[in-house]
């Protein structure tokens, strides 16, 4: 019987401390990355059915704990269906993520796109980076784990 206790009392820890994502706005999002401090906030934007998306996320992970004690935050941006919230909470919960996940609710694509970046044709993964309330890098495509970490170390400088 104690050790049922005991097992069951290391599930629900480990339930209540796994990361939830987050369902937001286009302006809660903006709000919580570009904020005129001296952070560099990595959004990257992906979904659950982008393979050069999920092939990724470890690279980033790496630089969410590479960079912890600097003012560095990756915040992935998942672009899956609202009603998707619970697939994207288990694969998250499955890939052990860590940094800071949310799923966007913006409606339609067309129009929210150009808000976040002009020259963003809307394929992803995409990744925009911003310091000081300010864009300072945009790119559409997949990074190798280099690439990323010396684009962010030219940004925290």
């Amino acid at each position: 019987m104690f050790f049922l206790l005991l097992l069951w009392s290391c599930f629900m820890v480990s339930e209540s401390t796994k990361p939830k994502v987050e369902t937001i706005s286009l302006e809660q999002l903006q709000a919580k990355t570009i904020r005129n401090n001296d952070t560099l906030y990595v959004v990257n934007f992906w979904a659950t059915w982008c393979k050069p998306c999920v092939r990724e996320m470890p690279y980033f992970e790496e630089a969410n704990a590479e960079y912890s004690k600097q003012k560095v935050k990756v915040v992935f941006v998942s672009l899956n269906y609202p009603r998707e919230l619970e697939s994207i909470n288990k694969f998250t919960g499955e890939k052990k993520i860590q940094s800071s996940c949310f799923l966007l609710d913006a409606g339609n694509p067309n129009i929210w796109i150009d808000k976040i970046e002009p020259d963003w044709g809307g394929s992803i993964p995409s990744t925009i980076m911003y310091k000081d309330g300010k864009k300072v890098f945009f790119r559409e495509g997949e990074f190798t784990q280099t690439e990323l970490d010396s684009i962010i170390k030219t940004k925290i400088q």
